[in-house]
């Protein structure tokens, strides 16, 4: 049986569930994977024309997702570039953001969807630039409850 040769694509890691409660945020991290041999420009690649790695999201309402972070892409240099040097991602990589929920949200499991774009290269081409899709659930819960303290002040209106 003739080995599989892997494909210019990235795999998003399974995305645990993001707890988030009521008026709070959370951190999310999006693991991925770019398939050995090859390698995607970064999210700020060195030249304009090549197309960077970009993660969209589109949470439905009542979530947000900011502060979306990048990796610094490790400088790669190929031999038909001269001294010209590639920001490029490869093996694993993650990108991570901040979820957050209003005070108004309603509680319950909500799905986010968002695909990965991306351009794929090995060290002779490019590949035409693709999307993987990927998605995740946010169950958002009520805030945890302040434990009362023991200390209680006098009434003013002691009777």
């Amino acid at each position: 049986m003739a080995a599989q040769s892997s494909s210019p694509s990235i795999t998003v890691a399974p995305i645990e569930t993001v707890v988030v409660a009521r008026g709070s945020k959370a951190a999310l991290n999006i693991a991925l994977r770019v398939n050995q041999g090859f390698h995607v420009n970064s999210n700020k690649p060195n030249d304009e024309l090549l197309v960077p790695t970009v993660v969209h999201l589109n949470p439905p309402q009542g979530i947000m997702i900011v502060n979306i972070q990048y990796p610094a892409g490790e400088q790669l240099s190929l031999p038909f570039m001269g001294n010209e040097k590639l920001s490029v991602y490869s093996g694993n990589f993650a990108v991570t953001a901040e979820v957050r929920i209003p005070k108004t949200a309603s509680l319950g499991t909500l799905r986010v969807h968002g695909e990965v774009r991306f351009q794929a290269c090995d060290n002779r081409q490019c590949f035409p630039p693709k999307t993987t899709p990927l998605e995740f659930d946010v169950k958002v819960v009520k805030p945890a409850v302040k434990k009362a303290s023991t200390f209680t002040p006098a009434s003013p209106h002691i009777h």
